[in-house]
């Protein structure tokens, strides 16, 4: 029998109250890999709100696959609102899905260090798009995106502390093998 991830987490003593407060978590893998990676792609850089509101234009304007993506006008693209960079970071991300015939059973054998090294080798993927994919692309459990803005914010708010990235990666291996949840519960511990 597995062990519960919330219930392993609600143990901390850091961790608890945040969990006392806002309930149960999930992580699930997406449905499609693509349209997952080009969400987190939408929100590098960018507000949650702008990023929410880019990502409708966009999914109304285009249909959000490989094959489509590759075809879309830039212009389209733009007036969707996503800059010249971004727009070419989705096409990267849509040629190296068909190209390297992406899919879950691709990255299913591929360890997470693995995984970050195949989309980091992508034009517009860094360490912060791969850790997102991780999480809500293939639902991994132990991530820790220590290059979140928001991450870093609850790691200050719940340690008293101004932390390096370092010094946060070593207070989350407390929560390993649930690091992901723990993400999870340091985002809601920001937002309120």
């Amino acid at each position: 029998m597995t062990a519960d991830p919330i219930e392993e987490l609600a143990a901390d003593e850091v961790l608890g109250p945040v969990i006392d407060e806002h309930g149960p978590v999930t992580i699930e893998p997406a449905e499609d890999l693509y349209e997952r990676l080009v969400v987190s792609l939408i929100r590098q850089q960018v507000s949650m709100d702008a990023a929410a509101a880019i990502r409708e234009r966009l999914f109304e304007a285009v249909e959000v696959s490989p094959e489509a993506m590759i075809e879309a006008d830039h212009a389209d693209l733009h007036d969707a609102g996503l800059s010249e960079a971004k727009a070419d970071y989705v096409k990267s991300a849509a040629s190296a899905f068909r190209t390297r015939e992406w899919d879950r059973d691709t990255f299913a054998d591929m360890g997470d260090d693995a995984v970050r090294a195949e989309l980091t080798d992508i034009h517009g993927i860094g360490p912060w798009t791969a850790d997102m994919f991780l999480m809500f692309g293939l639902g991994r459990e132990d991530v820790f995106p220590v290059g979140d803005l928001g991450i870093r914010k609850g790691m200050d708010r719940l340690f008293d502390a101004d932390m390096t990235r370092a010094e946060m990666t070593d207070a989350a291996e407390r929560w390993r093998p649930y690091r992901s949840y723990a993400s999870l519960y340091l985002w809601r511990a920001v937002e309120g």
